[in-house]
């Protein structure tokens, strides 16, 4: 069922980024759109698509991905609700990467009409979504940065911290506690190591006391430590607090 509370999660994302005003909340808050349930898996645009409607994540967890002529795939980015992962389809026509659930998650499509429209009429909107690219892009530096220069231990435990300040900025994670459905496979695949490899730092992070990981969950035991063995410095988030 279509209701206009989905669209307050977007509110707060751009929120935890920039200031915006009442009256733009309530703007982006009364965006047409259509909402679906999706299976994991699931591709939501594929690369080479020309799509007129960006994607809203209202629940579960998304990604960015490629895959080279022999098969193997390469995860570039995470996502969680409030995040709009081909929010760049606005104004690059041709998509050259695919968007894919990694959960069953629910979407929200708005037309790219809208979105337009709206930037027009609400310059603070128009700045907060412009800061949104300018941080995915920061992030992106962030995880170039990791895959040629970090340890294998690091990666991951980077991977850990990244995405719990995500979920904790949106209120969906507190007490160094969060949802974790994303499988050793896919941490194979984002962090460019072996699903083996993963599995023995998992198993050292655990050793150390620095993380339990299990049901879905992950509890981070020691956030000095963990953030100590990532080289964490959430800066590239630019959170507006």
């Amino acid at each position: 069922m279509i209701s206009p509370e989905d669209l307050k999660l977007l509110v707060r994302k751009l929120s935890s980024i920039e200031h915006i005003s009442d009256a733009e909340k309530r703007a982006v808050e009364t965006l047409p759109f259509t909402k679906r349930r999706l299976d994991s898996g699931h591709d939501i645009v594929r690369e080479k698509d020309r799509p007129t409607q960006c994607c809203l994540i209202l629940d579960g967890w998304a990604c960015r991905y490629k895959i080279l002529t022999e098969g193997k795939r390469q995860i570039m980015s995470f996502h969680i609700p409030g995040d709009i992962p081909d929010l760049q389809s606005l104004h690059l026509r041709v998509m050259d990467h695919n968007l894919a659930t990694v959960t069953p998650c629910t979407v929200a499509f708005i037309p790219h009409e809208a979105v337009l429209d709206i930037t027009r009429r609400f310059p603070g909107i128009t700045g907060a979504l412009w800061r949104d690219t300018l941080v995915d892009a920061s992030i992106f530096r962030e995880w170039m940065t990791g895959l040629g220069r970090r340890s294998a231990s690091g990666r991951i435990a980077h991977l850990f911290c990244e995405m719990y300040v995500k979920l904790n900025a949106l209120g969906l994670a507190e007490g160094y506690r969060c949802e974790w459905p994303i499988t050793q496979v896919d941490i194979a695949d984002a962090l460019g190591l072996s699903n083996v490899h993963v599995n023995r730092v998992l198993q050292d992070l655990r050793s150390q006391k620095l993380i339990a990981l299990g049901g879905r969950t992950l509890v981070i035991e020691d956030w000095h430590g963990l953030t100590e063995a990532a080289e964490f410095d959430p800066l590239y988030l630019h959170f507006d607090d």
